[in-house]
């Protein structure tokens, strides 16, 4: 399966939410990735396909763009801070073994002991 191809059949299958602007049947995805996705192929994919994003640019790229000046590079620190809350509470999911090794052999057991663990988590906090 190629990433077009999952990118459309995931399109398809996204349920849209609340918060959802723009065209009715068109859900509204922002990508916030790591510097390990800012080259600029990854921008330009992203960029034909009209998908927000939210990547840092790397020291080298930096050096790059003052040598040749351009458009400069939109990027939004506070979304990018919120991240790496997300990724704590994940890794913080992950000391539980079962959750990271996907033991469950069911969904909703896996997700009982995802709520599980997160109330756990909440509760030592």
């Amino acid at each position: 399966m190629t990433v077009r191809s999952w990118y459309q059949s995931w399109r398809a299958s996204a349920s849209p939410s609340a918060q959802d602007v723009g065209d009715p049947g068109r859900v509204q995805i922002h990508l916030i990735a790591d510097k390990g996705y800012s080259y600029a192929r990854c921008r330009r994919w992203l960029r034909q396909r009209q998908i927000p994003h939210t990547i840092p640019e790397r020291r080298d790229q930096r050096a790059h763009r003052a040598a040749r000046p351009g458009r400069p590079l939109v990027f939004d620190q506070t979304t990018y801070a919120r991240r790496n809350v997300v990724e704590r509470c994940i890794n913080r999911l992950k000391q539980w073994r079962g959750l990271a090794t996907r033991y469950e052999k069911r969904a909703l057991n896996y997700r009982a002991m995802l709520v599980l663990a997160s109330i756990v988590l909440w509760l030592e906090c």
